[in-house]
């Protein structure tokens, strides 16, 4: 029987960096964020609900989302977010539960499923184990300011938009400490590997 390691955290908290090493070490990666795109892609199902929800306004002429105008929408509206949540979610769940039917009919045994929202829209029964990436709130802000090139304020709210890291992490099994050098977060994730090599 397949093992599910749900990876999570917060938006720059060097999730994506623990995802990679991960996958570098041979571990196949179910990504949320792919999903998410894969079901509003022009002509699916997923984008019909956005049109009839949003309006043509937030897809360009090609018939592709406008993920920026979609953006500027949800992040400051928590209602039109839980809107826009009520129609991906669903659809990124089926989405990611026939990606692991597929690996797992592959010979894989150990999944790891990246889902930044993962303890947000309580998909914890989806996996075994619940690893949080953190990083202390101001490190987070100013990574996100530097790698989005956003003012603070923008930056600020796409942070609140989301459960704080520091109480992810009293939901998790496993905490990874991103905090430091990549070194340290790299000397944690091999101990993480080692646990589950085992």
């Amino acid at each position: 029987m397949a093992y599910i390691i749900g990876l999570t955290g917060g938006i720059a908290s060097g999730k994506s960096t623990v995802s990679k090493m991960l996958h570098d070490a041979g571990f196949p990666i179910v990504d949320a964020d792919i999903a998410a795109r894969k079901v509003v892609e022009a002509g699916t199902e997923g984008a019909k609900q956005i049109r009839a929800t949003f309006g043509a306004e937030v897809f360009k002429e090609n018939g592709e989302l406008d993920r920026q105008k979609l953006g500027s929408i949800i992040f400051h509206d928590s209602e039109k977010r839980a809107a826009l949540n009520a129609i991906v979610h669903p659809l990124v769940r089926r989405w990611m539960l026939a990606e692991r039917d597929r690996l797992l009919a592959a010979g894989h045994d150990i999944i790891v499923f990246d889902i930044p929202l993962l303890i947000e829209s309580k998909l914890q029964e989806m996996v075994d184990t619940v690893v949080v990436v953190f990083v202390d709130e101001q490190t987070q802000l100013e990574r996100l300011m530097r790698r989005n090139n956003l003012p603070k304020s923008e930056a600020q709210a796409r942070i609140s938009s989301q459960i704080p890291l520091s109480d992810k992490i009293k939901q998790a099994d496993i905490v990874i400490d991103n905090s430091q050098s990549l070194a340290e977060t790299e000397h944690q994730v091999h101990a993480l590997i080692r646990t589950f090599s085992k």
